[in-house]
């Protein structure tokens, strides 16, 4: 599976955590990595932590502070610096890299979610390096991803790409013995469960970083739920790159379950804020999520929030389970004048024609 993915392999995003880009030679390391992986013909686009340990290191702080406005400045400190050693290091071996700052607030906006995928395909065109990182200096808790883990996972998804890779200081997701240590390396993972996912409990450090193999899964469920591939590795071997492109049986590999969902649909699913939300019967439900109907008005019991034609919301059972998201076709105050309707008597209550679906199942997903 893993040589026949990568002899497929058109499109990747690497993640490299910041205990990994501590030492400016390491990131030399990783860049001939990723050079590797460019002279196989795959784009690659690189999702780097590091700016607030580089910050720490440059002023000499061993313990990440807890005050934001303290983060933020190192953030600041150390981007600058990160940046100009991945510069050095790309220009000696031929190649450019430019630099995307991004908070969640990018990603929630069709239209800023639209230019952040053009400008990464214009850096591409032009041979470039993309190298992304969350915006730590001007980020606050409602604009922030969480961590660089979940940050690569919308990456992935975002661009489509057919592997995600997280490069790590674990030889990959590891067994839970019965005293509470980690065990054997899981070569692969198709479904996730309690049992997955008790195994990440317990691996993050927070004096140098966030997040731990938590985050790390919760980006592997968010990939493969779009189609595509999510790798974790170790990275503190040199040649890790290298062993991935050749398909070998290292870190562990989680595995798409359904095939890939359409890039419209990976927005509304993944990105897109909801700004209300349409709470249906049990007759929608089964229609919904077993017949891939659209959504009717004659399903809908109960709308919530204010939102006009084509925002995105999410679809409720009538125990409060989200269970779908979708473009609504009516406004809020439509959506309240049609619920419980049938399609033939929209036209009466409205005095014109109006689309007969409130949710068209081409701009539906199932959560």
């Amino acid at each position: 599976m893993r040589q026949r993915l990568m002899g497929h392999c058109r499109q990747m995003i690497v993640k490299a955590g910041t205990r990994l880009l501590t030492d400016p030679e390491r990131i030399a390391e990783l860049v001939d990595g990723i050079v590797a992986v460019r002279e196989r013909g795959i784009r690659v686009l690189l999702v780097s932590s590091g700016a607030v340990g580089m910050g720490m290191a440059q002023l000499g702080i061993r313990k990440r502070p807890r005050e934001l406005a303290q983060v933020q400045a190192l953030a600041a400190i150390g981007q600058c610096r990160l940046m100009a050693i991945y510069q050095e290091a790309c220009a000696k071996r031929g190649f450019h890299t430019a630099q995307l700052l991004l908070t969640a607030a990018d990603l929630r906006s069709r239209k800023r979610y639209l230019n952040v995928m053009n400008c990464i395909n214009a850096l591409w065109e032009q041979d470039v390096l993309p190298i992304v990182n969350e915006n730590d200096p001007v980020s606050i808790d409602e604009l922030k991803f969480g961590d660089n883990d979940f940050l690569a996972g919308l990456l992935t998804t975002l661009t489509g790409s057919d592997l995600g890779v997280i490069l790590t200081t674990e030889s990959g997701l590891r067994c839970r013995n019965e005293d509470g240590t980690l065990g054997d390396r899981i070569p692969e993972v198709k479904t996730f469960d309690a049992s997955i996912r008790g195994m990440a409990g317990g691996t993050d450090n927070s004096e140098m970083s966030i997040g731990g193999m938590t985050s790390k899964l919760r980006a592997a469920e968010l990939v493969t739920s779009s189609g595509d591939y999510l790798w974790i590795a170790d990275g503190r071997d040199r040649d890790i790159l290298k062993k991935i492109l050749a398909g070998e049986d290292v870190g562990t590999l989680f595995v798409p379950a359904a095939g890939h969902l359409a890039g419209h649909k990976r927005f509304i699913r993944f990105f897109a804020a909801s700004t209300g939300c349409l709470v249906v019967d049990d007759g929608a439900v089964q229609a919904l999520c077993c017949q891939g109907k659209s959504l009717l008005p004659s399903g809908v019991t109960k709308v919530t929030g204010s939102f006009p034609r084509g925002d995105t919301v999410d679809v409720a059972d009538q125990a409060g389970n989200v269970i779908a998201r979708g473009l609504v076709n009516l406004s809020a105050a439509d959506c309240l004048r049609a619920m419980g309707k049938q399609s033939a008597e929209l036209q009466a209550i409205f005095g014109h024609t109006v689309d007969e679906e409130i949710i068209h199942r081409d701009n539906l997903t199932l959560l």
